[in-house]
């Protein structure tokens, strides 16, 4: 059975990490499936990587924050934060990808 991350999620966002990295935040509405998610890996390098379309080697971490029910992964940013052609210098419109993602537990 596929899950919906938007289904699970209380918060999606993302927002710039400095001048050259993309943070996204993953904020679950429930311990059990936050423990799930950590338990299967769901969110991971290949999975970002597939998602944003870009190299394993920009995806520079993800934590999982028990505490907060939280998953944070940070990417390298496409071009950096005001940068000619670059459309969103804050990096809080990056998230879109997250919003689609599915996964099975």
């Amino acid at each position: 059975m596929k899950i919906a991350l938007k289904e699970v999620a209380k918060v999606i966002r993302s927002k710039n990490a400095g001048p050259f990295e993309l943070t996204l935040d993953i904020l679950l509405k429930e311990t059990e499936m936050f423990e799930k998610m950590r338990e299967k890996n769901v969110i991971n390098v290949k999975a970002i990587a597939e998602l944003y379309q870009i190299p394993e080697e920009d995806v520079i971490s993800i934590v999982y924050f028990p505490n907060a029910n939280a998953i944070k992964a940070t990417i390298v940013r496409p071009l950096p934060s005001g940068a000619l052609g670059e459309r969103d210098v804050y990096g809080a419109q990056q998230h879109g990808p997250l919003v689609s993602f599915e996964f099975e537990i």
